[in-house]
């Protein structure tokens, strides 16, 4: 089994390179940061599905899997063009929609389509901003100290779970705390920036382009009839896991 690895801003994925076919016990075995190689989750490269050029399904790390992942398409956009050759741009299809992505070194841009947004409502007992952008979000304009507990709550509080982000916005700037769906918290999302984005500008709390500031780094989002997700990726290597080890796990 064998993994190409990267993050964005700390957000960390591996691409799968070769391999027996996932399985949730497997996903969440490999995710292990404790017992396995450790990441935010696997990006699968599939058939892809209409006139796209590539086709991707997007695992997280308990075993579930996500619709749309902005950094996850940019990882694995940017593997595609250092590993197996891609043009500079190209379309890959997700479970969430068909984006585009541009990779120029480790500057990597994905237009994830158009946001849906609609005003607020309890959730958890917190009011929260509904945006879909191929896959789910509740922004939460507060910063608890017990933030974490309160993401959990909320990502449980809607069928099929929810990413939660947490914001305040001072001066101008946007700061994002992140609470990703299936894997708990995390340093910076590029869904959950576009979510935030598209709630701050539609608010009129800042105008567009928006840099959202999370724990990771900063990401771009233009907010336009599409969205226009722009941030850094960093290539760290490959990965080969051991025969012993996935025969323990009845591989």
């Amino acid at each position: 089994m064998r993994f190409w690895r990267a993050h964005g801003l700390g957000n960390d994925y591996l691409v799968l390179e070769a391999g027996p076919p996932l399985t949730p016990a497997l996903v969440r075995a490999v995710c292990d940061r404790h017992r396995g190689v450790g990441s935010d989750g696997i990006l699968q490269p599939v058939p892809p599905a209409g006139a796209a050029d590539y086709g991707l399904r997007i695992h997280n790390p308990d075993g579930s899997e996500a619709e749309k992942s902005g950094n996850g398409l940019r990882i694995f956009a940017q593997w595609l063009v250092l590993e197996r050759g891609a043009p500079p741009a190209f379309t890959v299809w997700t479970a969430g929609g068909v984006v585009r992505c541009e990779v120029a070194g480790d500057d990597v841009r994905v237009a994830m389509g158009p946001a849906r947004s609609w005003g607020p409502e309890t959730l958890a007992g917190h009011e929260a901003w509904r945006v879909d952008v191929g896959n789910p979000h509740a922004v939460i304009f507060a910063w608890p100290e017990d933030w974490q507990r309160v993401g959990a709550a909320v990502e449980a509080s809607v069928p099929g779970r929810t990413n939660v982000q947490f914001v305040r916005v001072e001066e101008g700037r946007v700061y994002a705390r992140i609470w990703e769906r299936g894997a708990g918290e995390t340093m910076s999302s590029g869904s959950s920036a576009c979510a935030v984005a598209t709630v701050c500008v539609r608010r009129g709390l800042v105008p567009s382009p928006v840099q959202v500031q999370m724990e990771g780094g900063v990401l771009t989002v233009a907010v336009w009839e599409e969205l226009d997700l722009r941030g850094p990726v960093e290539a760290i290597g490959r990965f080969e896991v051991d025969v012993g080890w996935l025969r323990a796990r009845g591989v």
